[in-house]
């Protein structure tokens, strides 16, 4: 029997890493800063050495294994190596994992020798346990809450994974490692912070003491490949009625908020309709941390700053709805209002920068208003209630409701006008609804269907040239909605 089915069969890991051995055959090195060929190769690989610890109750565990190998590895590789080359990285790292192998006479089977490579060059060049979950294209979510527990949703279903942290320290290495590149920080003083990966996945950390189960990662992935609207419309999230009609408002200029809870697929969604923005047109993107995907060429990305560790240098959303008003924008789409940027955001969109859109956090578009004219006080000015609605009114076009159903799946329920005024209320007018017919399997069962009515704002759509069947509305198609 090889030496990692005896460990896993047999010992485990120890009951505290922190008392594990150090190998013999490795020699001491400093544990900072102390010039050693480790620390040099980790630094240049943006990699965490894993200290090994000085005494061990139980030798040859598993964990006592991968350490070994692993500070081996590090003290081997070249500190000067490009990282982003990382075909040439996996190669060196392969080389020297097999002759550290050999020297040290370590059996092991094929898959068993796979597997720790495979966890060691996670460990260097990826994010450690996280790697796999990161690969896998059926995973949209990952939950790390602390070491030991890890959740992903597949499917709209969250579901707990058999994947596990060394300890605390480990969690925090892989926190680092995410923040570092972006010029960001996470400590006792910023216990928390917005983040994301190479690939444009959202990353929120949270570590104690705000977080009483020791540090917290959630990442919303993004597909390598952008979703299209032909999968939406495969998905059932959207019918391609509504879908033409969608269209025809964005290349008509028309003011777009997207409303939805948190994790219904607004910024998906956002995405989608970005893309129907003709290539000709100068788009300016603003969010928190940079998500996405637009595929025009003439894009500008704007992304926020948080503070410095001495509290200056913040800059804001609204700093960057502002400062775009001078860089002669022809869309602006804001990733998410969730503060007094809103009222920058309906100012922009009345004074010539039609065609912009945005999401929002609400239940119905009816909540969806409220909410933005919440935010809208949110800005600090001293306005009345009424300008605020008439301010709304006027910018905001249509309101697309995006929600999560109880099987998982994501779906448009809600297309809805912004028609106007009456007194003191700002009228709407539902354009398409999502009517749930039944549930099988724990499926639900339904259809965005129109409801009849025809939007106001036709004559912009006809003036750009385009003519939308009034089937499209369910008028005169002899179906029965």
């Amino acid at each position: 029997m090889s030496l990692l089915k005896r460990i896993e069969q047999g010992q485990g890991r120890p009951p505290d890493a922190s008392q594990a051995q150090r190998p013999a055959s490795l020699p001491a090195q400093p544990s900072s800063g102390g010039g050693g060929g480790g620390e040099q190769a980790l630094s240049g690989l943006q990699a965490r050495r894993v200290s090994a610890p000085p005494t061990a109750p139980q030798a040859g565990t598993y964990f006592d294994l991968k350490t070994r190998v692993q500070n081996k590895l590090l003290a081997e590789l070249d500190p000067s190596m490009d990282i982003t080359k990382t075909d040439e990285v996996r190669r060196t790292i392969l080389e020297l994992f097999e002759q550290i192998l050999s020297e040290e006479n370590i059996v092991l089977s094929r898959p068993e020798r796979q597997r720790l490579f495979d966890q060691i060059t996670a460990e260097i060049l990826g994010f450690g346990p996280l790697q796999p979950l990161l690969e896998d294209d059926t995973i949209t979510e990952i939950m790390v809450n602390g070491p030991k527990n890890i959740y992903v949703e597949r499917k709209g279903k969250i579901v707990r994974v058999p994947v596990t942290f060394e300890s605390n320290d480990h969690v925090m290495r892989v926190i680092d490692r995410i923040v570092a590149p972006l010029g960001r920080r996470i400590d006792e003083s910023s216990p928390y912070v917005d983040a994301r990966l190479p690939d444009g996945s959202r990353v929120n950390a949270v570590i104690p003491p705000i977080s009483l189960v020791g540090p917290t990662i959630t990442i919303r992935k993004f597909s390598k490949n952008p979703i299209t609207v032909e999968q939406l419309i495969s998905f059932g999230s959207i019918t391609p009625e509504a879908v033409e009609f969608l269209k025809a408002c964005v290349i008509a200029r028309l003011n777009i908020v997207i409303s939805g809870g948190t994790g219904s697929g607004k910024t998906t969604l956002l995405n989608v309709l970005s893309g129907f923005i003709p290539n000709d047109e100068r788009i300016i993107t603003i969010e928190n941390a940079a998500e996405l995907q637009l595929r025009q060429e003439h894009v500008v990305t704007l992304e926020s700053r948080p503070p410095n560790i001495e509290g200056r240098g913040e800059i804001t959303i609204r700093d960057l709805v502002i400062n775009s008003l001078r860089m002669r924008p022809e869309r602006i789409i804001v990733g998410e209002c969730r503060g007094g940027e809103t009222l920058d955001m309906l100012q922009a969109m009345n004074t010539g920068h039609d065609g912009s859109m945005t999401t929002a956090h609400a239940n119905s578009p009816r909540d969806a208003l409220s909410r933005i004219e919440t935010m809208c006080l949110m800005a600090g000015m001293d306005l009345p209630v009424r300008a605020i609605r008439e301010q709304i009114s006027s910018a905001v076009d249509l309101i697309v409701q995006q929600e999560r159903m109880k099987d998982g799946s994501r779906k448009v329920t809600y297309i809805t006008e912004v028609s106007g005024m009456e007194g003191d209320v700002i009228t709407m007018t539902d354009l398409f609804v999502f009517e749930q017919t039944g549930l099988e399997a724990g499926k639900v069962i339904g259809r965005l269907r129109p409801t009849g009515l025809r939007p106001k704002f036709m004559d912009k759509i006809e003036a750009v040239g385009i003519h939308l069947p009034p089937t499209i509305f369910g008028v005169g198609s002899g179906r029965r909605y």
